[in-house]
């Protein structure tokens, strides 16, 4: 006699990963902000997170990045797994930001603004 169907673990097993995750488990997504020569890369490693589950969100000079849970694509409420926001420095290009997901990282990448377009001399007007 089966009392657990596979359909039923399958079902199941992912709400119990979230709830062990919840609940204090080791899959905690981690952020990191690495800067270089062209701009700064924003990390985020969150194990067992699908892409479509990520979201970056830009209002004004705050990066909000977070990731939530859905059993389902379709399911209409989320459990949050991750929210970070950020307040950026003025020298970041944030017309120029672009996002990628690739293995199980997102890269939030901001080139800095060019100092040689933002200089100029005013010419002054004699009256």
């Amino acid at each position: 006699m089966n009392l657990i169907s596979k359909e039923f673990i399958r079902n199941i097993a992912p709400q119990l990963d979230l709830l062990n995750t919840v609940g204090g488990g080791i899959a905690q997504a981690v952020l990191r902000v690495d800067k270089g020569e062209k701009g700064v890369v924003i990390r985020v490693a969150a194990p067992s997170v699908r892409p479509e589950n990520f979201h970056v969100v830009l209002n004004n000079n705050d990066l909000t990045v977070y990731c939530d849970y859905r059993h389902q694509p379709e399911d209409k409420m989320g459990a949050p797994l991750f929210n970070q926001t950020l307040a950026l420095p003025p020298n970041l290009d944030l017309s120029r930001i672009d996002a990628v997901h690739e293995g199980n990282e997102l890269r939030v990448r901001i080139p800095y603004k060019d100092p040689t377009a933002q200089q100029r001399e005013i010419d002054i007007k004699q009256r």
